[in-house]
């Protein structure tokens, strides 16, 4: 493969400040927790459902204990207890809870050994349930092959989970390997999982447990009959971080868009929140062997891509550090970047190769995630495809692990079915012509690549040892990080963050920690 040659001091000084910046927030992890976290228990304990009005059953608990003043303790307890005292199981709590029959926070409290013995029963099932959902994954990839170095990574985005499975089959029949299904626009924000499979979304399909289900179903049809195994990808992101990545566990998701930061400075989630719910929402899952990707990309919408490319691979550092903290490995981290940089800009190719190359080189084991030109993408359709043709020589120059393809006509219309197949074949063209170029290329010493990679992660290391020595959140409020302000104490999401007394219990925390030996 093509190389950089990179001072590894560089290297070493990068992550030692990251690590330092991740890990100076055990604080948050240790003692808080947030609505979203204890909503995710409850569905891992096997509540579901929703009220006539469409408030989940989840919601509908945690805000019952919540404000009765009996959430400091997590809400596992107080379930695991009605279970006990009314001879209920978790649903049949939560539906007694959602018609006004049941106070939790008025009943006799059983012996602690009675209420931990239901729990790790209940977390017991769930984890199996989930593990096995994991085993039948690698046992699919193992059956059809391992997946194409890039993968063909494309969207479907109509707004009815049941076009989008039609669409999802169609373009793994042409070729694509991973299919995303874009999100209802603001989604993030809701404080609530809809409930069941959705026919209307605006810019996207709204992310459901029943819509998983479904699409998963159409994507096992498809990947038996092409004898390949065709992922499906999601958003674990948002004010329900925690809860998409445990419904996509169950269902089999393959990958989510799982970012540390994203909420925080692009959808101006408070931080603590949204650091406490990656935390979780990561670990989950590790645990479930789904691959998280992370939204790098974002940045170069708001910033300078050749000025501030740094801020990408710090914000990439952060990831990996914060990953590591839950558990995830190196093979399941998808950090993204992206071909954002002006055509017009002069050397431009070389530019985005230099950063292609750096970030395979600081993660060599992780499955890279390239975004495709789209800030430039504009009404002339063959230029657009000549720079997404640009793109995916780099994406194969490079080895990166996913390719989400670029659609000629995406700065004028979501694209159609025909747009979608035109893309991939360029990419399948691309991908074959240039397959091992790479192999066959070296740079020299003082190459204007070498040079640039270089300068980008000094510039990376000299931020991260300054947000390291100042702090995150003294960064974020500063708009070090995309050029966009964020205080620590602001944002969405705030009130549902809150302190763990001494009785606390999560089972599936402590369970999952072990088994990930954290």
């Amino acid at each position: 493969m093509l190389k950089l040659d990179i001072d590894p001091k560089l290297k070493t000084r990068a992550r030692t400040a990251a690590a330092r910046i991740a890990g100076s927030f055990a604080w948050l992890f240790d003692d808080y927790s947030s609505l979203a976290i204890e909503r995710t228990v409850l569905r891992l304990m096997g509540i579901d459902g929703a009220l006539e009005d469409g408030k989940p059953l989840p919601n509908v608990v945690v805000d019952h204990l919540q404000a009765k003043n009996a959430l400091l303790r997590g809400a596992a307890i107080p379930v695991a207890n009605a279970m006990l005292s009314r001879g209920l199981n978790a649903q049949e709590v939560a539906e007694a809870v959602g018609r006004g029959e049941l106070d939790l926070s008025e009943l006799p409290e059983a012996p602690p050994e009675q209420l931990y013995k239901v729990l790790d029963k209940l977390s017991t099932q769930m984890l199996a349930r989930i593990r096995g959902q994991r085993e039948k994954r690698d046992k699919l990839f193992a059956e059809y092959g391992p997946r194409r170095v890039p993968a063909i990574y494309v969207i479907v985005a109509t707004g009815n989970i049941y076009e989008d499975a039609v669409q999802a089959k169609a373009a793994a029949t042409e070729g694509a390997d991973i299919i995303a299904v874009i999100r209802s626009t603001a989604q993030s924000l809701l404080d609530f999982v809809p409930y069941g499979a959705t026919t209307v979304g605006f810019g996207g399909t709204f992310a459901t447990q029943e819509n998983f289900r479904i699409m998963r179903a159409a994507l096992d049809e498809v990947s038996e009959q092409q004898k390949r195994y065709i992922s499906l990808t999601n958003y674990a992101s948002g004010l329900c971080m925690p809860e998409i990545a445990a419904m996509g566990a169950m269902e089999r998701l393959d990958l989510m868009l799982n970012d540390a930061m994203y909420g925080i400075l692009f959808r101006d989630i408070n931080p603590k929140r949204t650091l406490l719910d990656q935390y979780f929402s990561r670990m989950v899952n590790a645990y479930a062997g789904i691959e998280i990707q992370t939204g790098e990309d974002n940045y170069l919408t708001t910033s300078d891509a050749i000025e501030k490319a740094y801020t990408v691979t710090a914000s990439q550092l952060l990831n990996e550090q914060f990953a590591l903290l839950s558990g995830v490995k190196p093979e399941k981290m998808g950090l993204g970047h992206a071909y954002e940089i002006d055509p017009e800009q002069e050397n431009s190719f070389s530019y985005e190769l230099a950063h292609a190359l750096l970030t395979k080189e600081l993660f060599p084991d992780s499955p890279v995630k390239y975004m495709p030109p789209t800030k430039f993408a504009s009404g002339n359709i063959f230029k657009t495809h000549l720079m997404d043709a640009m793109f995916n020589f780099v994406g194969q120059l490079t080895h990166q692990g996913v390719q989400l393809l670029g659609m000629m006509t995406e700065a004028i219309h979501t694209p159609h079915l025909a747009d979608r197949s035109l893309a991939i074949e360029n990419a399948q063209y691309i991908f074959k012509a240039v397959k091992d170029l790479g192999d066959n290329l070296a740079l020299a010493p003082n190459s204007f690549v070498n040079r640039r990679a270089g300068e980008v992660l000094r510039e990376a290391v000299e931020f991260l040892e300054m947000v390291a020595e100042d702090g995150l959140f003294k960064a974020m409020e500063r708009g070090e990080f995309a050029d966009i302000k964020r205080p620590e104490n602001g944002g969405k999401g705030l009130e549902g963050v809150f302190r763990k007394d001494a009785q606390y219990f999560n089972p599936f925390l402590e369970k999952m920690k072990q088994e990930l030996g954290l």
